[in-house]
């Protein structure tokens, strides 16, 4: 026997070699039956990764989850088990404690260790990453039943969501030119709201909206775009869309009508159909959404009548007094969504329909995401005084409210008169460069790419031959350009427009002119590649 002393203990090197032959040999087979998985488990795993202790929890847990040491069965006492394990009996002991106190084996002085009741179903999330060195991760995966959603949830997801791209690629649709935005200025202003007001900007905020931005937003309103509005109208929200959410919750029931532009803007049918509504696709000729009476009453009537989307017409004078009559005497919402309005190149565009409602019929949607930059996550709408409080109180649902900083700083932003700066000079700036995507498009491409009349906005519609809208989308894409399809904003099952449903929506603002015609040129070159001939 060889004794060492070891921090003022007395260890007997040879005590673990005279515990097996206590056992009879048929005691012993019946001792590895009962628990040999364990030792199987603990033995497998990757002794690099663990402490002995932490091996033969994770390999106790295991073995517990898996079924192999059942509920109410004994387990081997410590000494016994460290001789199996050929590690000390103070190991094991530290490893029955920390799972005891996990709750997955219960002790009995003079009775033994035995696995708890429900251990089995307590063991099995327990296994993170590291189970991995023990082989069971894929099978606790396959165990996993399936996800099942609502049925509003698996109508959300079935709309395919909205989804913008990161980079403006040639011709990826709706994004500004990031490049020229006065980031400086923005600095500035920025670091002057925190000066003054950081405390604060940092707490919460009025889920209306801050004042001073709704006020802004009230002013530049009513001079330039002729909406009848004051400050207590307005709520501002993260997007247009999370606006077009909001509206479809509080004013839509499971299967109530609503009227949408077809063709027309795909993030507005995802957000009313997920809200349960019935919608009826009304047809847009160069006037705009064609009234039909023949139609169910709506509910709700979604237009973008200022640049209609994507086709780019305008609702005349005459189709927006006859909409507006006919929400009045029918009771139904209109929501006019002015996406881009300030983006107009050709002559002054009319003023907007909320300003000629005079029922309070008209819900006024608008956004600066498209004016100043994607991330601002700001936009607003204009409500009828109905329906300011119950939107307030359904924004405390969602959001609570937006980023009170950079609602604080946008509103420096257009009571200083940069916004005002800014889009005057975005409007030239994508004045000029529809005009060179229209005539590098005519001169390399005006076989077989019909460019659809736009007086402004952020992209341009072309029509394609019928039937190749598909196989053209994919060859750009294999020369290196995006082209977003029409077809996918068409509602109805057949063609109730004048407007082929075979084109492209090509964005053209975030582009500098060489880009925009380094893009036409890999078209004019898959043009080549497919013999295409007028």
């Amino acid at each position: 026997m060889h004794i060492l002393p070891l921090f003022g203990l007395i260890i007997d090197t040879n005590l673990i070699k005279t515990i097996r032959p206590i056992l009879s040999e048929k005691n012993l087979v019946a001792a590895k039956k009962q628990y040999g998985a364990l030792i199987q488990l603990f033995e497998q795993s990757e002794a690099p990764l663990f402490s002995l202790r932490d091996r033969l929890c994770a390999a106790l847990r295991l073995a517990i989850g898996q079924g192999a040491l059942a509920p109410l069965q004994r387990l081997p006492s410590s000494r016994l088990l460290a001789a199996d394990l050929g590690i000390s009996r103070i190991t094991v002991e530290a490893a029955y404690g920390q799972i005891e106190a996990e709750g997955y084996i219960t002790r009995h002085v003079g009775k033994g260790t035995f696995v708890s009741v429900g251990a089995a179903i307590a063991a099995m999330p327990k296994v993170s990453s590291k189970a991995k060195t023990l082989n069971n991760h894929a099978r606790y995966s396959e165990a996993n039943p399936p996800v099942v959603l609502s049925a509003r949830g698996a109508a959300i997801i079935a709309t395919g969501g909205c989804k913008e791209p990161l980079t403006p690629l040639p011709f990826a649709a709706g994004s500004p030119d990031l490049r020229v935005f006065p980031l400086k200025l923005w600095r500035q202003l920025t670091n002057k709201s925190l000066r003054l007001k950081g405390e604060k900007l940092l707490g919460y905020g009025d889920p209306q909206g801050y004042l001073p931005l709704r006020e802004a937003i009230a002013g530049y309103l009513q001079q330039s775009r002729g909406v009848a509005c004051h400050a207590a109208q307005i709520v501002v929200t993260t997007s247009s869309q999370q606006s077009l959410q909001l509206l479809a919750t509080l004013l839509i029931d499971n299967g109530d009508p609503l009227w949408l532009e077809e063709p027309g803007y795909l993030g507005a049918r995802n957000a009313f159909t997920s809200a349960g509504a019935t919608i009826h696709a009304v047809p847009v000729d160069p006037q705009g959404m064609n009234l039909d009476a023949n139609l169910p009453i709506p509910r709700l009537i979604y237009l973008t009548p200022s640049h209609q989307y994507p086709t780019g017409v305008s609702m005349s004078l005459s189709r927006r007094i006859a909409m507006l009559e006919y929400a009045r005497f029918n009771q139904s919402w209109i929501i006019e969504d002015d996406y881009d309005s300030e983006l107009h190149y050709d002559g002054r565009p009319l003023p907007a329909m909320q300003g000629l409602d005079h029922h309070q019929r008209v819900i006024y949607v608008g956004t600066f995401s498209k004016v100043l930059f994607p991330s601002l996550r700001l936009a607003y709408m204009v409500l009828p005084p109905s329906l300011v409080e119950p939107i307030i109180q359904l924004r405390t649902v969602y959001d609570g409210h937006s980023a009170q900083l950079m609602q604080a700083v946008t509103a420096e932003f257009i009571q200083q008169g940069h916004f005002a700066a800014h889009l005057r000079y975005m409007r030239q700036l994508y004045q000029r460069r529809r005009d060179h995507l229209l005539e590098q498009i005519n001169d390399k491409l005006g076989s077989w790419v019909d460019p659809l009349p736009t007086a402004g906005g952020l992209q341009l519609a072309v029509k394609l031959p019928s039937g190749q809208e598909a196989e053209l989308t994919r060859q750009a894409h294999r020369f290196g350009v995006i082209t977003p399809p029409l077809s996918p904003l068409y509602l109805s099952a057949q063609d109730i427009t004048d407007t082929p449903r075979d084109g492209w929506l090509l964005g053209f603002s975030a582009l500098t002119p060489p880009e925009i015609t380094a893009a036409v040129d890999r078209l004019a070159l898959m043009q080549q590649h497919l013999g295409h001939d007028k």
